[in-house]
């Protein structure tokens, strides 16, 4: 038996601690250490990876991928509350958790991270897109990361790995598939979580590619492409007008009829698009 496994569990955990979960962090915990190990399975062999986890908790999914077997684990807990459960796990398991407090939007955790990496969180629903996108778009590619091991609202999850031509594909879309293999690896209940929350969850795992998909300036791609779908009703012509008065003449260019809809565009598009800006 492992240090990890005579850790109390994480009902005695949030109980001990006064842990409720707080609706304004977006919150919802994962008690059953079945799930959590079955999540830190998604994310692959963590033997030798060091891996940043956003939003721990009381800190079921870091046991998990402790027991794993990941060489270390950053976790990255805005809600100080959490702390000292955290620093339970990290006395039973010395020199293999360290736990960072503050707001994961305004820190650079990859800084204290040593290669190869992984990202494996059950992400707070109130920051968790917005994290993806940054871990999508660095400057340089490959990044730093090899994999995400993400949990998303359900509605989200389908979102990111959705095909054009369907109501669910838009800018998570074209953004992951860019520059990753996704797929959705595990669906969770609500009442999985305490508290449960009204909707299902979903975990993704994205594999980084080697190189894009397609060649295109990643802040181009994202520009172009939140443009066109903030207005997705529209025909492509209106909805992009305001990023160049021959907006048309960029879109027969990159080989896209000036009204199309924005949901019907390949991946392939969307790139050819960006370099007629590039351009």
């Amino acid at each position: 038996m492992s240090a990890i496994d005579t850790l109390p569990p994480l009902r005695e955990v949030i109980a001990g601690h006064g842990l409720r979960a707080k609706k304004a962090l977006g919150q919802n915990f994962l008690l059953d250490l079945n799930l959590t190990a079955r999540i830190a399975r998604v994310a692959g062999d963590l033997s030798g990876t060091d891996v940043l986890e956003v939003g721990p908790g009381p800190g079921g999914l870091t046991r998990g991928l402790l027991a794993e077997g990941a060489r270390h684990v950053l976790a990255v807990e805005k809600d100080a509350r959490c702390l000292p459960a955290l620093a339970e796990i990290a006395a039973a398991c010395p020199g293999r958790l360290t736990v960072l407090e503050g707001d994961a939007l305004a820190l650079d955790p990859l800084a204290h991270l040593t290669p190869p990496i992984a990202i494996c969180a059950n992400l707070p629903y109130n920051v968790g897109t917005e994290l993806l996108v940054r871990w999508l778009t660095p400057p340089d590619w490959p990044p730093v990361w090899r994999s995400l091991t993400l949990m998303f609202q359900r509605e989200v999850a389908e979102r990111i790995v959705a095909a054009p031509g369907s109501k669910a594909y838009g800018r998570l879309a074209v953004l992951a598939q860019w520059r990753c293999e996704a797929r959705i690896a595990l669906s969770l209940p609500p009442e999985a979580f305490a508290p449960p929350p009204k909707v299902s969850s979903a975990v993704v795992h994205f594999d980084a590619l080697p190189a894009p998909r397609f060649p295109a300036d990643a802040k181009i791609l994202e520009r172009v492409v939140a443009a066109a779908f903030n207005q997705r009703r529209k025909m492509l012509r209106a909805a992009l007008k305001g990023l160049a008065p021959d907006i048309e003449d960029r879109l027969r260019a990159a080989g896209i009829a000036p009204t199309d809809r924005a949901e019907v565009v390949p991946l392939e598009g969307f790139c050819a698009l960006a370099r007629q800006f590039e351009s």
